[in-house]
């Protein structure tokens, strides 16, 4: 089974761990991750410092963040029909402890 090839052509920081996300077919989205920032992977991006280093990846053309951790382009293009799914997988991720205060949720 295949989806369609999505690249993420630039972004923008519009809030705590919220991006403003653009398509190269038009589509943009706004997401916010704190949801999902759960587990060994996505856990160390609730500080703040982490996440805002945020950058595309020349290859891969999605998210990417220096602690490895990325998102395929095709979920974060479809992100608001995928979210709660996402959000009730994150719910079983171990929590990982960032030591920096992050944000109430």
């Amino acid at each position: 089974m295949s989806h369609p090839i999505h690249r993420v052509e630039t972004f923008h920081i519009v809030g705590p761990f919220t991006l403003k996300v653009y398509f190269e077919d038009g589509v943009t989205q706004i997401i916010d991750f704190w949801p999902v920032l759960k587990g060994e992977l996505y856990g160390p991006l609730q500080d703040p410092a982490v996440f805002n280093k945020v950058r595309i990846d020349p290859e891969a053309h999605t998210l990417v963040w220096p602690t490895g951790a990325d998102f395929d382009p095709a979920t974060l293009h479809d992100w608001p029909h995928l979210v709660n799914d996402l959000i009730r997988m994150a719910r079983g991720w171990a929590e990982v402890s960032t030591g920096s205060g992050g944000r109430a949720g």
